[in-house]
């Protein structure tokens, strides 16, 4: 039941961006059926041995592609390196710097798939398709991803700075990030489900479990023992978002913030009398319609296109620009 619903749901996605005119480009899962067409095997199996070495890979590489999209449009512009005197990259952005990993499973994969299809795919699609099997190898769902990307010739550490939602947010303000990038308030809701896998460092939830009185006074305990309340120290140690399952894509996370035992502020911002409450609730009780959701959301989050005349190309490497 589950499957078949949520399949239904991102049916009807799929449906209305391949027929909108507003599309990235001109998108389609079949993209490189002629030109690729061992590119999802290649890539899932390449996902597959990474996640063999190190399970928590699988959310590392949905929160790279979440990061790269929210920054100037899916466009890869997160994997590029800097180049001294030259060239400033997002990876040393705040939200990124020492944080964002999954870099080398890209460059893997995208080794991987230019022995058997050189100079076609994106690296863009790459960290899409990544993204995708990642979540489905821990549990989550699958869906069907837009393909057809273009890479950057650019990056912008200054929008990484200001666009990726800060764990310190308030719900109105991650109600306005995401709605710049034209995500629904359903969407924030669905799509901040990620955080079901996943760990965090003890930087982005220390003010939550020290200051915030919207906590469960027992997990702000647990949480303090390997988070220190004095900066910096202790600020890189790590904690599972959701205790119970936290390699697992299921819907634990709803029902943590149900028991305001969310890690960071702003995922208990969801649940703390306000807009998204009721929608916390149901996604508690119904991991199927959580799926349904989160596939949709990240085939809409997958559709942000890089700005209007962007130039763009199929980067040889996916951390520089061809030359």
């Amino acid at each position: 039941m589950a499957s078949s619903s949520s399949c239904r749901a991102w049916h009807c996605v799929l449906a209305f961006f391949l027929l909108s005119s507003t599309a990235y480009g001109q998108l389609s899962p079949s993209f490189y059926d002629k030109s690729c067409p061992t590119l999802q095997r290649t890539v899932r199996a390449t996902v597959a041995k990474a996640l063999r070495a190190e399970r928590r890979m699988g959310a590392s590489l949905l929160r790279l592609h979440f990061h790269d999209c929210f920054v100037q449009g899916c466009d890869g512009s997160i994997l590029l390196d800097d180049v001294a005197g030259s060239f400033v990259g997002e990876k040393t952005a705040f939200p990124n710097v020492n944080s964002v990993r999954g870099y080398e499973v890209i460059d893997q994969i995208k080794k991987d798939v230019e022995l058997v299809c050189p100079g076609v795919v994106s690296c863009a699609d790459i960290a899409a398709l990544a993204a995708r099997d990642g979540t489905s190898l821990l549990g989550g769902p699958s869906w069907a991803v837009l393909l057809g990307r273009q890479d950057s010739t650019t990056a912008n550490m200054m929008e990484a700075n200001s666009d990726l939602p800060a764990p310190s947010l308030n719900l109105d303000g991650l109600i306005a990030a995401f709605a710049k990038k034209q995500l629904s308030p359903r969407d924030l809701t669905a799509l901040s489900g990620a955080h079901t896998v996943g760990f965090s460092q003890c930087q982005n939830f220390r003010g939550h479990i020290y200051n915030d009185t919207n906590i469960d006074p027992a997990f702000a305990t647990l949480r303090q023992r390997t988070c220190p309340a004095a900066a910096p120290n202790g600020d890189t140690n790590l904690a599972p978002f959701d205790v119970q399952t936290p390699l697992v894509f299921d819907n634990a996370y709803y029902r943590n913030l149900v028991a305001r035992r969310g890690l960071l502020h702003s995922d208990q911002e969801l649940f703390n009398g306000a807009s998204q409450d009721a929608l916390v609730s149901q996604y508690a009780a119904n991991r199927a319609l959580f799926v349904s959701d989160f596939a949709t959301a990240m085939i809409k989050m997958g559709n942000l296109a890089p700005p209007t005349g962007a130039v763009t190309q199929i980067r040889r490497n996916c951390r520089v620009v061809n030359s």
